[in-house]
């Protein structure tokens, strides 16, 4: 009669720690400053979470740009607002980011030298903004590998 070998199935294997998340609005952009609108912490739930390749981050956000703004940046970074840059999406214009309009973006990067603490933040600066803006919602996730 064979034999069958020792099999392992997903259902045994808890995968939540690699794949953090919030959707918790940090602040909203006060004028023009760089402001960091949602946190996350890739070491939340354990200590000894291997980072064996890279960290891959997400991170969308909807919001209303304040008085004179003419363009909106989102930007990734580690620890804080003036960590290291992960990714940005560069200068998004057009009648969709003016004042007044709610508008919805995202941005995405890897980071192949995570940072010890596993600290990220997304945030978002207003050019030229002379009022704050409104951050209604926000993403920020990561996948840990």
């Amino acid at each position: 009669m064979p034999t069958q070998p020792i099999q392992r199935t997903i259902e045994q294997v808890d995968l939540s720690s690699r794949f953090p998340f919030s959707t918790t609005v940090v602040a909203s952009p006060a004028a023009a400053a760089e402001t960091i609108i949602a946190q996350i912490n890739t070491r939340a739930t354990t200590n000894d979470l291997a980072v064996v390749s890279a960290v891959v981050l997400f991170g969308w956000a909807a919001y209303t740009v304040g008085t004179n703004g003419t363009a909106v940046q989102l930007r990734i970074r580690q620890t804080q607002v003036a960590g290291t840059l992960v990714a940005a999406s560069g200068a998004l214009t057009g009648s969709q980011h003016g004042a007044a309009i709610l508008s919805a973006d995202d941005v995405a990067g890897v980071d192949t030298a995570p940072p010890a603490g596993g600290i990220y933040v997304l945030t978002m600066q207003v050019t030229a903004g002379s009022a704050a803006s409104t951050v209604s919602a926000v993403l920020l996730n990561a996948i840990v590998i």
